[in-house]
């Protein structure tokens, strides 16, 4: 059963403050390499600047998680613009609505994700 008109506004919603927040998210951890970048060489100890190095990787680690769920994000409300949100980008079948509900940026259903994911498709 296909979306109805008032469940598409709310995700597109949902997704537009969903986007914001990792948006931030993102600008911050960004910003905290930087800022890490900046004041390198300044450590006092060889073993603090390894602290250093290790944060400022588990910061680039945290951005890049948080920018591929930017991405997908991005790519939901395309398909909301599309008229195609709820519609598997793979396998063309709809997306059950719980799934919608808990990651509102799915564009796959679960079985065509876990397809991907093992590189069978």
């Amino acid at each position: 059963m296909p979306l109805k008109p008032q469940d598409v506004e709310k995700f597109k919603k949902r997704l537009e403050e969903l986007r914001d927040q990792m948006t931030h998210i993102v600008r911050g951890a960004s910003e905290t390499v930087k800022v890490a970048d900046e004041n390198k060489g300044y450590s006092q100890h060889q073993a603090d600047e390894g602290t250093d190095d290790f944060n400022r990787t588990i910061s680039l680690e945290v951005s890049d998680k948080e920018f591929k769920i930017l991405r997908q994000i991005e790519r939901a409300l395309e398909k909301i613009d599309e008229n195609s949100y709820g519609v598997c980008d793979l396998t063309g079948e709809e997306i059950p609505l719980a799934r919608l509900e808990a990651v509102p940026y799915a564009t796959m259903t679960v079985k065509a994700q876990e397809k991907m994911e093992k590189g069978l498709l």
